[in-house]
């Protein structure tokens, strides 16, 4: 198994007012491309912090963290949006989606940074939407969909780039439990068919399952790393 990415004694401090919270507390680990990784722990244990550090959406205060043999702990900024624009899909709880565009819209805006035509966007967007079952709602409104549906649009848009990692932060929390269920079959789905590696942070012991490798933090600290 390939090796994509490996994090290394990262620590993230925030100096508060009554003195130094440690977000992140020497976390290590390595993850193998096409893993599924579930990250669980109590509420501020670290795990939303862990995936935007992972991300390089906020930088550690100390530590490595290594992409497929590239350090993004110290990278600048123009390199780190590079990364992600090339490597990342994201899914957020709230779905995130811009709610005066429609469905093939909202999935087009990461063709559009990338520099596709117009011609390339809808062709893309209107393909990965077919294969997220949403081919007769392209031109809905996310006002116009289920909460499903909504973040089945989401997970189209973090695919649209062919991403090699997707991190998704608590992706079923707004679902009830059979929608929940759906959103992570099909995360698992693409995870299998399509190789993509999925970091997911989430409070469910149920989702978690949906992992072969399961990381537990508490207090910002990694106290767990199962393999299934």
């Amino acid at each position: 198994m390939k090796n994509i990415v490996s994090v290394q004694n990262i620590v993230k401090t925030y100096n508060m007012r009554d003195g130094i919270v440690y977000a992140l507390n020497d976390v290590s680990f390595s993850i193998n491309k096409g893993d599924f990784v579930s990250i669980t722990g109590p509420s501020g244990s670290g795990k939303t912090t862990l995936l935007l550090a992972l991300s390089g959406l906020i930088r550690p205060t100390s530590g490595e963290i290594i992409f497929e043999n590239q350090h993004l702990e110290n990278a600048p900024d123009k390199k780190l949006a590079e990364f992600r624009k090339k490597h990342v899909g994201f899914v957020m709880q709230n779905f995130s989606l811009i709610p005066y565009m429609s469905a093939i819209q909202n999935v087009m805006i990461p063709l559009g940074l990338n520099g596709h035509s117009s011609a390339e966007q809808q062709a893309l967007s209107s393909a990965v939407l077919e294969m997220v079952g949403l081919e007769n709602r392209q031109n809905h409104f996310p006002r116009e969909l289920s909460a499903g549906q909504q973040q089945r649009v989401a997970i189209a848009r973090a695919l649209v780039n062919k991403p090699t990692i997707i991190f998704a932060d608590e992706p079923t929390g707004n679902l009830d439990p059979s929608l929940s269920t759906e959103i992570l079959e099909f995360l698992q789905k693409i995870n299998k068919e399509l190789n993509i590696t999925i970091m997911m942070v989430t409070h469910s012991p149920q989702a978690a399952n949906y992992g072969n490798v399961k990381i537990t933090l508490d207090e910002g600290k990694l106290i767990n790393q199962n393999l299934n």
